[in-house]
């Protein structure tokens, strides 16, 4: 999933990018609220995780902006303030979630999580395709009751097209939001469709995860 963090404690921000990363996320930076709002407007994310003491534009008037253009991507604040009355503005603003600093890691993945699942689209906790279940808050990915062994990589891959199962994505689309890049061979997007086949459909003689000629991608919804 595709992540904004708008933080301009750079080295809080880079934290906050690392571990990100290694929960699975592609994760992209910003370090002023004007900066933040523009990615925000343009980009296609999944969630912001936005600061309220920004440079040039609060996190409160990028929340606000944002809403005001109907851009309902969820939202989770920071901020160094704990008054219930900052919580409070954050929130009426249009924010999902708002965490005080120092905050715990556990907990911001968590509520990052929980977020996605509460999104405009449908983001159940275990994601389903007939019997293909993966799920992101344990990492654990099965077909029925066989455990599926994948790669960090090979999970990013699998969650993205379950989350949008049974619809054509692009192999810019999969760089976008699995490799958080544009300039990665897209070739690569092949070889590790073909390394989950292997696991999740070849040894159960299924047919989940198709080739849509000249177009990408298709996980089916019933699990193949």
């Amino acid at each position: 999933m595709r992540v904004l963090v708008v933080e301009d404690e750079r080295r809080m921000a880079a934290a906050l990018q690392r571990g990100l990363q290694a929960e699975g996320f592609a994760v992209d930076l910003a370090h002023d609220g004007e900066e933040g709002l523009h990615l925000a407007r343009h980009g296609d994310y999944d969630v912001v995780v936005l600061d309220i003491m920004l440079p040039r534009i609060s996190g409160y008037n990028v929340c606000k902006q944002l809403r005001a253009e109907e851009n309902w991507v969820p939202i989770l604040m920071l901020s160094a303030k704990d008054g219930e009355y900052d919580m409070a503005d954050g929130l009426d603003l249009g924010a999902d979630d708002y965490l005080t600093k120092p905050f715990s890691y556990v907990v911001l993945v968590a509520r990052l999580r929980a977020l996605l699942r509460r999104g405009a689209n449908r983001r159940p906790a275990v994601l389903k395709a007939g019997d293909l279940t993966l799920d992101p808050a344990r990492r654990r990915v099965s077909r029925g009751q066989q455990p599926v062994e994948l790669t960090p990589r090979e999970f990013a891959l699998l969650e993205y097209l379950m989350r949008h199962h049974d619809e054509v994505v692009s192999k810019s689309e999969i760089l976008e939001h699995v490799w958080d890049t544009f300039d990665t061979d897209p070739n690569v997007v092949e070889v590790y469709v073909g390394y989950l086949r292997r696991k999740i459909d070849a040894p159960f003689s299924r047919n989940a995860l198709q080739t849509v000629r000249g177009a990408g991608y298709r996980l089916a919804g019933d699990g193949g």
